[in-house]
């Protein structure tokens, strides 16, 4: 018999109306032949109300208090849920995490799925029952009660499919499935038949609200199909799977990140450990940093760009402030101004001029770009926030993403299987016994074939970004790495990018020949790079990654030249004599985290 996780939203179960509508998606599930097991979350805006409750008697609760107290909007749901199949004459039990056995870290508020037990799911399962389980919660080892923060429901459906060995996890929410922007934002937005881990991972990444990134993370590690779909309808919805919709096309997504705030070091020392000691004070601070961005630095001093949620701007500046004191920095600036907006797709890691494409429909939309990053599948830019929605508009359209492509592969749940080759029996071990959201790592590299190229005094205006790529690749220069920081020096910004290293000679002089026609005060480069990249799952949800590798680099006395980062990977570019003791020290601190 097959085995059917599905999970509403609070949106799904926001009044008895809703409850019942939804009791029923889950007997008609059990009548078509499957066992069903039903995750959901508080009511409606239940989880707000309890908030505000603790926070009237009490300006700063204690995180375990909290988490004793947001536990109970599921344990209402998962309630009265059962008591509606039951009162449409089928059997339901509801379940706590703790009941279950879901066993987490005891980090209240945002804790960690360690391991899930699944015998007495099985056990009412083959008793009849649909299993009506709490979402967003479980137990510590002293039977402390933890959440698991934002997204808490669909990580704990994802992982309850994992360890079940479900057919398929149901994502029922208010949308019809994902789209290929919020649609919310531009209503030419189209839902996509289906989506790849990695896209979706990026996507949720970077603000795509329906579904959370460790929720993927779980899903592509223990190889979970989800089907995103209406509480509301029947509609076929999206699969969230291990390929993408279309192999031909090198985007499938665009997203709009609104509350971003950019803050730019500048003037700090050239030399190993000064970046491991800013972002030290952040981690310390639990601020998640998004965007970061490296460049070449000039007279011995790098500038270090970087952004993070708007409401953590202020401790930020607190922190960046102290550490800018602290390493001997020339300068801060910030900008509470911006977005960011980015585009996503397997298919750019196999196709080039995506980059330019991108650049070049901002150019013609007249939008400056202040910062850009890439990494294999993702490019983002940061634009003045004003223009934000302009800008997305611009690259929506720019990659034809409101048409179906020719190619787009059609899913149905029938089609997607678990365990995709996997071993059966080693997953079931690993979720049984193993820490269940441990960082996985899939490759530590070192690229020792590439040189690196930068324009120095590049005029900060629409269109420069474009101009440069359009002559990258008419030269048939590939570009790699993508990293435009900010320098805020009479309205200048600075490139680099790396390339294949026997492209190097042809590309210097074409950036010379832009030079004259775009007055950028100078254009020079290294042969003598190496790119160390770090990728896996849990990039982001694990922030000891890219802080790791500044700390093991800085005891080692490597500096770091170049770095992005993204949700799967974190790159850095360091001199390629160092690159092999650089690949050394990252592969012994992670080695313990690689599959």
């Amino acid at each position: 018999m097959t085995l059917i996780v599905q999970k509403f939203g609070g949106t799904s179960v926001a009044d008895p109306e809703k409850i019942l509508a939804a009791a029923r998606k889950a007997i008609r599930a059990q009548q078509e032949g499957h066992q069903v097991v039903v995750v959901v979350s508080a009511m409606g805006h239940n989880t707000d109300l309890l908030i505000d409750l603790a926070h009237q008697v009490n300006d700063r609760p204690p995180a375990r208090e909290m988490d004793m107290l947001l536990s109970t909007g599921e344990q209402v749901s998962v309630a009265l849920f059962a008591m509606a199949v039951h009162g449409l004459g089928h059997k339901a039990v509801s379940l706590t995490g703790g009941q279950i056995g879901i066993f987490t870290d005891s980090s209240y508020t945002k804790a960690r799925i360690r391991s899930i037990s699944s015998d007495r799911m099985r056990r009412l399962l083959d008793e009849g029952n649909i299993v009506v389980a709490a979402g967003f919660q479980g137990i510590d080892d002293d039977f402390n009660i933890t959440t698991l923060g934002r997204g808490g429901s669909d990580t704990t459906a994802v992982a309850l499919a994992a360890v079940l060995q479900a057919d398929a996890c149901e994502i029922h929410t208010d949308v019809d499935g994902v789209y290929t922007t919020d649609p919310r934002q531009l209503p030419e937005a189209r839902q996509m038949s289906c989506i790849g881990y990695d896209e979706m991972l990026e996507l949720a990444s970077l603000g795509a609200s329906v579904m959370h990134n460790r929720s993927i993370e779980f899903a592509k590690k223990y190889h979970v199909p989800i089907h995103v779909r209406s509480s509301f309808s029947d509609t076929q919805g999206t699969m969230i799977v291990a390929n993408s919709e279309s192999a031909s096309a090198p985007v499938c997504g665009a997203a709009l990140t609104r509350n971003e705030a950019r803050i730019t070091v500048q003037g700090v020392p050239d030399k190993p450990g000064m970046i491991f000691q800013i972002f030290k004070r952040l981690a310390d601070q639990k601020i998640a940093v998004d965007m970061i961005v490296q460049n070449i630095g000039q007279d011995d001093r790098a500038d270090i760009s970087f952004t993070v949620p708007r409401e953590e701007f202020q401790p930020t500046l607190i922190a960046v402030q102290e550490a800018a004191g602290a390493i001997g920095a020339t300068g801060i600036t910030h900008d509470e101004q911006v977005a960011k907006v980015s585009v996503v797709g397997l298919g750019m890691a196999k196709q080039t001029g995506v980059a330019r494409k991108m650049f070049r429909a901002l150019a013609d939309a007249k939008i400056n770009i202040q910062m850009i990053t890439t990494s294999e599948i993702k490019i983002s830019v940061l634009v003045h926030r004003d223009e934000s929605l302009q800008a997305l508009r611009a690259v929506h359209q720019a990659f034809e993403l409101p048409k179906r492509p020719a190619d787009a592969v059609k899913w149905d749940v029938s089609s997607a299987s678990h365990a995709n080759g996997a071993d059966v029996n080693a997953v079931v071990a690993d979720l049984q016994s193993a820490d269940m959201e441990q960082l996985l790592l899939e490759d530590i590299s070192l690229a020792d074939d590439q040189a690196r190229v930068t324009i120095v005094g590049v005029p900060n205006q629409p269109g420069l970004a474009a101009n440069i790529f359009d002559a990258v690749a008419a030269a048939g220069i590939f570009v790699d790495m993508i990293v435009q920081s900010y320098d805020g020096f009479q309205g200048e910004t600075s490139i680099s990018f790396t390339i294949p290293r026997d492209q190097f000679d042809i590309c210097l002089k074409v950036m010379h020949e832009l030079g004259t026609k775009f007055k950028f005060r100078r254009a020079h480069g290294s042969k003598d790079i190496a790119k160390l990249s770090v990728s896996g799952i849990g990039m982001r949800s694990h922030t000891s990654v890219a802080i790791g590798m500044f700390e093991v680099l800085a005891s080692a006395g490597i500096n770091v030249e170049m770095i992005n980062t993204s949700e799967l990977r974190v790159n850095v570019v360091v001199a390629s004599g160092a690159g092999q003791k650089a690949l050394a020290c990252v592969q012994q601190r992670f080695d313990a985290n690689l599959r």
